[in-house]
């Protein structure tokens, strides 16, 4: 399962998963020693917090795929920037996003040819809990990229 989360981003290591009612739920955390301040770019490996985040990912063997991510909260030690603390972020999924991108891709490519409707319909039974609004609010974000 490790090299399964390290496609994702090499900078996750597995923490242990569980499997329930057709749903896998993966728990990693991130392995990175200095996370830089998304606000001005300073370096810090001073963590403030932790909480976990939770996200959905493409089907593994039928299963709709939920990873929880450990993830941590930083100080800014830079005294020019705006913000005291930020949160880690990562390449694979867009700040506050609820899928990750590669998921993203594949609901826009099975959504292009129907209906927002049929396409949740589909997209419900072994891919991904979506609703119909956010098929549109995707395929209209794919659109303005």
């Amino acid at each position: 399962m490790d090299e399964f989360i390290k496609q994702l981003d090499p900078n996750l290591d597995y923490i242990s998963h569980e499997i329930k009612d057709g749903k896998c739920y993966i728990t990693v955390t991130s392995n990175r020693k200095e996370v830089t301040c998304p606000f001005c770019g300073w370096p810090s490996s001073r963590i403030h917090s932790t909480y976990n985040r939770t996200f959905q990912d493409l089907p593994v063997q039928g299963n709709k795929v939920f990873i929880i991510i450990r993830n941590r909260k930083f100080f800014c030690d830079n005294s020019d920037c705006n913000h005291t603390t930020f949160a880690e972020r990562f390449d694979f999924i867009s700040y506050k996003a609820k899928k990750t991108r590669r998921l993203e891709d594949e609901i826009v490519r099975l959504s292009i040819n129907c209906s927002s409707i049929t396409a949740s319909k589909i997209l419900k039974e072994n891919v991904v809990d979506i609703g119909k609004s956010t098929v549109c609010n995707l395929l209209k974000k794919k659109k303005h990229r």
